[in-house]
């Protein structure tokens, strides 16, 4: 009956470390945005009279 539990702790144990390394690898392989590529970061209107201005 210890074995039972102790493989039970262990088992737990690994799978836990395993979760907290896929969260950690999946925060730091995330790719950053690209804040304002387009030269502004505010909205640039695409189609009508007022094509390419900026608000």
């Amino acid at each position: 009956m210890e074995r039972d539990r102790h493989k039970q702790l262990v088992e737990h144990t690994n799978r836990i470390n395993v979760e907290k390394k896929t969260l950690e690898l999946s925060k730091t392989l995330r790719k950053e945005v690209e804040i304002g590529a387009t030269g502004t970061q505010k909205y640039r209107i695409k189609k009508g009279p007022n094509k390419g201005k900026v608000l």
